[in-house]
């Protein structure tokens, strides 16, 4: 017993020396324009980050950060559960009180009545499977699928379903449908059900936050109890008693490219290679904001992604798993599109390349006082508010970076905002309701 503890012990304490490998950096509402510091939710694409807080929906692209509620009303001091970006570069969104929407990147979808008659409040997770089927996860309200033209909702009361309190989702390579519940983990296979219990199987809680499921298929579970791997006949599981997990209660798990295990646990983080190497992040050695680490997530440049249901949000990059070579970064993926995009000009000669500065412009709008200001780094802009049929409503040709712009006598709709800075022209959408 004396050696099991001596060699945990110093499992982590390797893992706390590692812990510096790589930069972090932190947002959250002192040090960043982030909608919240309160995160429930993180989504990755091939040109930026989404952020689901308490409070709404916000993007990191670049260095610079946009709220999302301007644009969407319903997202305005909304709880945003989940968020996931399918194939075709849809943003699906599930909230507190609005069910599932949808964003283009353009337009808004909102399934309101089916939210109202499928009674999907809370929607906590949701996946699409092979068939392109999305499979929605309800707290409280069981899980439903959605195949572009019909929903079906599936409960305790009409299938074999363990519970309808849902927690995650994951899709295996043979198209099951793997549902984490707070009663054990229900498998759906399009036709019938198969259930894991502490009662039936390896799991040391039926209480199970977290799926996720690797290249080879195996699958692992956050639970209350630690992490599990169960690969079709063996359940192993590590805790805090046998590893260097650095709490028992496991939130979520985010598998990367190179098959390292991401993983947000009640007192911080860690990194797993799935076999024998850990790597243990707390806010003690490293940048990780907070110690309770509900969200976790990877993208496609190499960085990992870490959210505190109090403190923020931080990204990992440049980290290199100890006796690993660098892996390199995949090229990024143009996959939602992007909030305004100028019109083709005219083929003109080409003219000698220069390195364009990305400054960041945001509106921040006081839509109750009246009044909008645009947060820029250039101390003036010539800024234009035009309509959808492209008809200017409101100029300031000379705008002082936080100055206030009324609104309260313009026409309530969508506008168009050019903003002209010594630097950059911006074309932003903007919805005055």
């Amino acid at each position: 017993m004396k050696k099991t503890l001596l060699i945990a012990a110093l499992m982590m304490a390797a893992g706390a020396l590692t812990a510096q490998n790589g930069k972090w950096t932190q947002y959250n509402v002192r040090s960043s324009e982030i909608c919240s510091d309160n995160i429930s939710a993180i989504a990755t694409d091939g040109i930026g980050v989404w952020v689901g807080t308490y409070n709404g929906l916000c993007r990191l692209k670049g260095n610079s950060w946009m709220d999302y509620a301007m644009f969407n009303e319903k997202l305005k001091n909304q709880s945003v559960n989940c968020l996931m970006v399918d194939k075709r570069g849809m943003l699906w969104i599930g909230t507190d009180d609005h069910g599932v929407i949808e964003f283009d990147g353009t337009h808004w979808t909102e399934h309101s009545d089916v939210t109202r008659r499928l009674k999907m409040k809370f929607v906590k997770e949701m996946v699409v499977d092979q068939d392109g089927v999305v499979w929605i996860g309800v707290t409280l309200g069981g899980l439903v699928s959605y195949d572009g033209n019909e929903w079906h909702k599936y409960t305790p009361a009409d299938c074999d379903l363990l519970s309808d309190f849902i927690l995650d989702l994951a899709v295996d390579r043979v198209n099951r449908k793997w549902v984490t519940t707070n009663e054990g983990i229900s498998v759906y296979n399009g036709t019938r059900w198969l259930s894991y219990t502490t009662k039936n199987s390896g799991l040391p809680s039926d209480i199970v936050p977290a799926v996720a499921i690797d290249k080879k298929n195996v699958k692992w579970f956050g639970t209350l109890g630690g992490l599990v791997r169960y690969d079709g006949e063996t359940w192993k599981v590590w805790n805090t008693s046998n590893s260097p997990l650095p709490s028992d209660q496991v939130n979520d798990i985010a598998i990367d490219d190179d098959g390292l295990l991401w993983i947000g646990t009640g007192a911080g983080a860690a990194v797993f290679d799935g076999e024998k190497e850990w790597v243990v992040f707390t806010a003690k050695n490293s940048r990780l904001p907070g110690g309770n680490i509900y969200k976790v997530a990877n993208d496609s440049r190499g960085n990992h992604w870490f959210g505190n249901d109090a403190k923020g949000l931080a990204r990992l990059s440049g980290f290199v798993m100890p006796g690993r070579e660098p892996s390199v970064p995949a090229e990024p993926e143009v996959a939602v599109a992007e909030l305004e995009r100028p019109a083709v000009q005219p083929e003109s000669k080409p003219e000698p390349k220069q390195q364009a500065k990305d400054e960041q412009i945001r509106i921040v709008p006081f839509l109750s006082e009246g009044y909008v200001t645009i947060a820029m780094e250039s101390a003036t802009a010539s800024v234009e508010f035009l309509d959808n049929s492209g008809r200017t409503i409101k100029t300031v040709s000379e705008y002082r970076n936080g100055q206030k712009i009324k609104i309260d006598k313009m026409p309530k709709g969508m506008y168009r905002v050019v903003v002209k800075t010594p630097s950059v022209t911006k074309r932003i959408k903007f919805n005055l309701k």
